[in-house]
């Protein structure tokens, strides 16, 4: 009876060894990972996987968050290991990562050279000041890392996010966006199959200087061609039109070649002021914004959206220089808020604006939507709750800044600044007379599924130009605050969704939830330390004097 029992168990344990090898051998062919966070924080996206997947050379990412960090860059760099582990894994050890102090470099010469080294390549560091036993301290932390692929290399910022966020949330929206910002500059380096974009020209857009820093920015990603519609170019072979603030009007012609670009599934992104203003007049007292006569109403009206004939006043406002007197011969200068620059800081949650810093804008306008069948309609921007519409002829002074704006006008609340439509659109030449001398053979009165972006001003995507050299600045960059705003960072993601259908941009929509400690259990600190202390001891114990006792009755028979 006995030997029988130790043959029995011994086969048993023989058996289950068995299991477990021929386990391991199938697992080894099929390669998974499972992960049991709420929010899938450990699990990359598939378009993610995808490019890793298919990477033919090896890259090299230098991250540059090592060294004395507080507890909340400490954590950002841990879910960068994290994201980073998950890239070497899904690409079979194609991506190799190292994290750097900056402040290692022996001497502070060596040192300085390094981090303007590291200035040059986009990754610019952030002052932390803290409070050390008792003491203020400030350091420099360099939170970006250096991609490198093919024997090029480019500058990625981490640290991205809403400041007008918590410092946490702010890091927590950088815990969010970093596998898109480093897949994305890994897409940057790798991708040879670059799409093609056209500037629209000829109608008084922004020339080359003014858009010269978006220009630039395309240009590491895409193919951009200036676009002549009234040339014989065939604009199909661009997979987006951009048209930037024009000031002049757009002929019957280039309207109809517009709209069969969209009718055969072309993409647009729309930058259009409604209201001629500008502050070159705009010290005048008698200075009016009228309307221009782009002679696009008709065809934005049946694509289902309307840009009005007004100015939006906000109370969340850039700032802009003016003389408020005298001290002896010297002029006062102080910057006052001027209503007509809104600072965009409300958007959609939408890949293209999820955690995106604030924009500045420059008399921007109000835009409404049709009802259209078909058309999924996503308001992108709005003004914020403290904002009104001012319909045309609206005046533009500057010597108004010196009167007291009364904040019981402002009450139009949020404004909707720009429209992402995306659907089947209809043909503005639809049961109507195509254009004299234009060629009509093959003409699409119902377009493929395509988007068009709409957005109300046209100031959005032109950079300053510094006064001094003449060189254009970087586009969003205030002088006054010596601040950059997100406007190339919104218009790149406008491109990158309105060009790829299903590509990386989508990795934007990744969610980390914070999850903070309830206050009031923190003051019972002790209590539940001793409860998780104690009490997976007490259920060992019970458990085994239970056994125990079971064990004894069961055996007691024989």
């Amino acid at each position: 009876m006995l030997n029988n029992k130790k043959t029995g168990d011994l086969l048993f344990l023989l058996n289950g060894i068995a299991f477990v090898i021929l386990l391991n051998s199938l697992t080894s062919l099929y390669f998974f990972r499972i992960d049991l966070t709420e929010e899938k924080r450990y699990t990359i996206k598939l378009q993610t996987k995808e490019l890793l997947k298919n990477l033919d050379d090896e890259v090299f990412i230098e991250v540059f968050l090592e060294g004395d960090l507080n507890s909340g860059f400490k954590r950002f760099q841990k879910s960068v290991k994290e994201t980073l582990e998950e890239f070497r894994i899904y690409s079979n050890n194609k991506v190799k990562f190292i994290f750097t102090d900056p402040a290692q470099a022996q001497g502070q010469k060596a040192r300085n050279e390094f981090m303007n080294e590291l200035t040059s390549k986009g990754i610019s560091p952030m002052n932390v000041i803290e409070n050390q036993n008792g003491q203020r301290v400030e350091k420099f932390v360099f939170p970006g890392a250096l991609v490198s692929y093919g024997g090029f290399e480019e500058g990625v910022m981490l640290l991205k996010g809403n400041r007008a966020q918590n410092a946490q949330q702010v890091l927590n929206q950088s815990i969010e966006g970093a596998e898109y910002e480093l897949a994305n500059a890994i897409y940057k380096l790798s991708n040879s199959n670059r799409k093609k974009i056209g500037l629209v020209h000829g109608h008084g857009e922004l020339d080359s200087l003014q858009i010269a820093s978006f220009n630039n920015a395309l240009l590491e990603q895409y193919d951009v061609f200036n676009v002549d519609l009234s040339k014989k170019q065939k604009v199909e072979r661009y997979q987006l039109l951009v048209v930037a603030k024009p000031k002049k009007e757009f002929s019957a012609a280039d309207k109809y070649k517009l709209d069969q670009y969209v009718m055969r599934g072309g993409k647009l992104l729309f930058l259009l002021d409604r209201l001629e203003a500008n502050m070159d007049s705009a010290s005048r007292d008698d200075y009016f914004a009228f309307p221009y006569h782009l002679n696009l109403d008709d065809q934005l009206f049946k694509y289902v959206v309307r840009i009005n004939p007004d100015l939006i006043e906000d109370r969340v406002s850039g700032k802009y220089p003016i003389v408020i007197g005298n001290a002896g011969n010297r002029p006062q200068i102080m910057q006052l808020d001027w209503p007509f620059f809104p600072l965009v800081n409300q958007y959609a949650e939408h890949p293209i604006t999820r955690n995106m810093d604030a924009i500045v804008t420059k008399f921007i306008s109000s835009v409404d939507t049709v009802k259209a069948v078909g058309i999924k309609k996503t308001p992108l921007l709005f003004s914020s709750a403290y904002s009104r519409k001012m319909t045309a002829p609206v005046k533009v002074s500057v010597n108004d800044l010196r009167q007291q704006l009364k904040e019981v006008n402002f009450n139009d609340g949020k404004i909707p600044l720009g429209y992402l439509l995306e659907g089947n659109f209809t043909s503005l030449y639809k049961n109507r007379f195509a254009p004299e001398g234009v060629d009509a053979s093959g003409f699409v009165e119902k377009s493929s599924p395509t988007k068009i972006i709409v957005i109300a001003d046209g100031d959005i995507a032109r950079n300053d130009v510094n006064p001094r050299d003449g060189k254009p600045q970087a586009l969003g960059f205030d002088p006054f605050s010596q601040y950059t705003f997100a406007n190339q960072d919104l218009l790149l993601n406008m491109v990158a969704y309105l060009t790829d259908e299903n590509g990386l941009i989508h990795v934007r929509n990744k969610e980390v939830k914070i999850r903070p400690l309830d206050k009031e259990k923190i003051k019972e600190r002790t209590f539940w330390q001793i409860i998780n202390l104690l009490l997976p001891i007490v259920v060992l114990v019970i458990f085994g004097v239970t056994r125990s006792y079971l064990r004894k009755i069961k055996y007691a028979k024989f």
